[in-house]
């Protein structure tokens, strides 16, 4: 195997690894106000993912700094494409990170709730938006042969892509979901599962309809792909065991749904990085826009090196802060591994 398609495949897990891993930090944030009815409520369900959700940003760093490295000719066009889109994720990520912080600031109501919407928009934002970009990849935008983009910002809302953006938002629900039946108890875990059955039908909808829409879009057989079977076998299995006391194969199978999800978008892809709907001659290929051999060489020893470090140290993370986090006046069980903070910044 080719540096250039061993580093279309990491970018691909590092994309994955992103929504996997920020999927059930934007999914409680939108859920928070809905399991909480009260603010001790809500400040349990965010502090829920208080040890992670600043740590989960690194992966769509490390996914958009690594296009860059290997391949600068798609990052330009890809970035100049998608840039107010862009922007206005960048905006959602720092709404997001803002209100976790600030949110605690006053008691005021009207400022509790200004943050909370905040907070609610920007998780919503950020899955759909890069979601629809996603989707334009492989769908196809306006590229002409200099590889430069040649529409405007209303070209990037195709059909394709904002069916893609809206089911990656369906799937971070229930995998908010699964997530706070895990990691707590009462009325909070009760009211999760109960939003977990509308959410899981839905999802369960829209990945069918996604993956109908992908066969017609990437074109090659009609007959779905192995991972996007697992796609559907996943999600249903999701949403069958949220509504049981399975809480870890319920979180686990929501993952896996992710997974295959953007994992079949990088499948079809390949070996194109992005379509061009001008013309089949102006695809951008992981052949024609890649770095040069001795970059891409020195940048696969430092993922050699580093990237199990990485998964060593989430893996720890999750084990130590595995303890579901309990109301004021339930009994605390005699388990290892502190409690996590109120969500902060940094």
């Amino acid at each position: 195997m080719q540096l250039h398609t061993i580093w279309f495949v990491i970018l691909a897990i590092f994309w994955i690894g992103f929504f996997v891993l920020e999927g059930f930090d934007f999914g409680v944030g939108m859920l928070h106000a809905i399991v909480g009815r009260n603010e001790e409520e809500r400040k349990r369900a965010l502090s829920t993912i208080g040890p992670w959700w600043d740590g989960n940003e690194v992966w769509l760093v490390v996914a958009g700094a690594g296009t860059f490295a290997a391949f600068p000719g798609w990052y330009a066009t890809m970035f100049s494409a998608l840039y107010l889109a862009l922007l206005l994720v960048l905006v959602a990520l720092m709404a997001r990170g803002v209100s976790l912080e600030f949110r605690e600031k006053s008691e005021n109501p009207r400022w509790r709730s200004t943050w909370r919407w905040a907070l609610i928009v920007g998780c919503l934002l950020i899955p759909l938006l890069l979601g629809v970009g996603l989707g334009d990849l492989l769908n196809g935008l306006p590229i002409d042969s200099s590889h430069e983009y040649t529409g405007g910002f209303f070209d990037l809302l195709t059909p394709y892509g904002l069916w893609t953006g809206v089911t990656l938002v369906a799937l971070c629900l229930l995998h908010g979901a699964t997530f706070l039946k895990l990691r707590t108890t009462d009325h909070v875990r009760e009211r999760a599962r109960a939003a977990a059955r509308p959410l899981g039908w839905a999802a369960i909808a829209l990945v069918v309809g996604w993956i109908i829409w992908t066969r017609s879009v990437a074109g090659g057989p009609d007959v779905p792909q192995p991972v996007e079977i697992l796609a559907v076998i996943a999600v249903a299995f999701a949403a069958r065991l949220a509504m049981t006391d399975h809480d870890g194969l319920s979180f686990s199978a929501s993952a896996v749904a992710i997974a295959a999800l953007v994992g079949s978008i990088f499948i079809d892809l390949y070996p194109n990085v992005m379509i061009s709907s001008t013309s089949a001659a102006y695809n951008l290929t992981v052949n024609n826009v890649a770095s040069g051999h001795y970059a891409l060489t020195v940048m696969t020893v430092v993922a050699v090196i580093f990237f199990p470090l990485v998964l060593l140290y989430q893996g720890w993370s999750f084990h130590v802060f595995r303890a579901r986090l309990k109301a004021p006046t339930e009994p605390t069980d005699a388990q290892p591994g502190p409690e996590p903070a109120v969500p902060r910044a940094g």
